[in-house]
């Protein structure tokens, strides 16, 4: 019979055993970091109605899909974890409380070009806060400062939360005549990281149909930059001449007075008016974050606030503010920079027993614990001691046995002690609390 090729679509990451423990960790960080400040756990389906999905899909939405058939039905595959709250909420409004916060960490998918740090399969972590007809703009300022506290609580600390608001971009097309095609340029502005200024005002031009001289207007708005109060003060020479342009301008003071409020520091937070998100549902206040050190990856943390993105699923007025932590990606850049710890435990157990009897006595005292039951040389159970990582070996002979203790070899010292099982299992706990007590990322 002939043998099928293993492989692995491109766009798809699979990990080894220790990759995939040190992943399972940073999403345990992220899920007590969420749990903190009131974020209730939620997992809705991979697979949805297409109706469902791209209820107000539009845009790159539409072109990044996964969608098939089967049988009469028209599917998707989930390409963000916010629309599926949206139908969750409106589904289940009478069952639930609001402000509803959920988090939720899971599997999305986009049919876009695989590339260097981009998937087409990849795991979101999100938080959202939904509200009932109305939700404070405090909460547009507490979603990114959450970030900030959970990005520190991974080991990260070189990073940038990128702040800006639609409203007051929306504005700024209006007062020059360009509101029929604001989503066309926010979209196309988006790109400005990826291709420069020069290939965007060129596709500003060629493909929106602009002006040359507004495309320049363009892009001299978007090149404003500075200190936040700079920023701020040069965007004040507008005001007065568009009311939702001003309602953007007040919304963007507010949030970055908030930021500071909340302790966000000035160098982990900036207002930046290139940030737009490609996607449509974004109405206010948008965030993207990025690395300081690898720009060149683009966002792995980004969101904002919506209004209306329920309005499809019911009549009901249900705003909401979330954001997305891109955790493949920034799994993908950590991993290949080997900024992830190696000194966290990433074996399956705490101790492997060689070869025999007492692990209950050490799964008792919270240990995981593995039994090595296969009849192999010694030489070859310690060569798979070293191979899975694990941090002691215990072994029981019959010198043990008659003692009854066990001898405890720390497999990274080389150190070998006697114990009896009550003190081993407190000696190998305290020991992997110690490696456990670093964060998973080294900066």
């Amino acid at each position: 019979m002939a043998k099928v090729s293993p492989r692995t679509l491109s766009g798809f990451m699979e990990l080894l055993p220790a990759q995939q423990m040190k992943m399972e960790r940073m999403m345990q960080i992220l899920r007590d970091s969420y749990a903190r400040y009131g974020f209730t756990p939620l997992d809705t389906p991979i697979i949805e109605s297409a109706e469902v999905l791209l209820a107000k899909g539009g845009g790159e939405t539409e072109k990044q899909i996964y969608r098939f058939q089967k049988g009469d039905s028209d599917l998707a595959l989930r390409f963000d974890l916010t629309v599926p709250l949206a139908k969750y909420v409106a589904q289940h409004y009478g069952e639930l409380a609001f402000p509803f916060r959920r988090y939720q960490i899971g599997k999305v998918y986009r049919g876009e070009r695989a590339q260097r740090g981009r998937f087409r399969e990849f795991y979101q972590a999100d938080i959202d806060v939904i509200g009932d007809g109305k939700l404070d703009i405090l909460n547009e300022a507490e979603v990114p400062a959450i970030i900030y506290d959970t990005f520190h609580a991974l080991g990260l600390s070189r990073f940038k939360i990128r702040v800006n608001n639609r409203k007051l971009l929306n504005g700024f097309y209006a007062m020059n005549g360009m509101s029929e095609k604001a989503g066309e340029i926010m979209r196309t502005v988006d790109k400005l990281d990826k291709i420069g200024a020069e290939k965007v005002k060129q596709l500003l031009i060629d493909e929106v149909k602009m002006l040359p001289c507004k495309a320049e207007n363009v892009l001299d708005f978007m090149a404003i930059c500075g200190t936040n109060a700079e920023v701020i003060e040069a965007l004040e020479r507008y005001r007065g001449m568009d009311a939702t342009f001003d309602q953007g301008l007040d919304e963007l003071i507010t949030v970055t007075k908030y930021l500071r409020d909340f302790g966000v520091p000035e160098e982990n937070f900036a207002v930046d008016l290139t940030i737009a998100r490609g996607l449509d549902y974004y109405t206010s206040t948008v965030y993207e974050t990025e690395m300081c050190d690898h720009p060149e990856i683009g966002s792995v943390c980004s969101g904002g606030r919506y209004d209306n993105l329920a309005e499809y699923y019911t009549d009901k007025q249900l705003p909401g503010v979330g954001i997305s932590i891109g955790l493949t990606r920034l799994f993908y850049v950590l991993n290949e920079q080997g900024l992830l710890s190696d000194d966290l435990v990433t074996a399956p157990c705490d101790a492997l027993v060689l070869p025999m009897t007492e692990e209950l006595a050490l799964r008792k005292a919270g240990l995981r614990v593995q039994l090595y039951g296969e009849k192999k040389k010694f030489k070859a159970k310690m060569s798979y001691a070293d191979k899975i990582g694990v941090p002691f070996a215990v072994f029981i002979g019959e010198d043990e046995m008659n003692e009854g203790v066990l001898s405890v070899k720390d497999m990274r010292s080389g150190e070998q002690v006697k114990l009896c099982p009550d003190e081993a299992a407190a000696y190998m706990a305290k020991r992997i609390a110690e490696l456990n007590s670093g964060a998973v990322i080294r900066e």
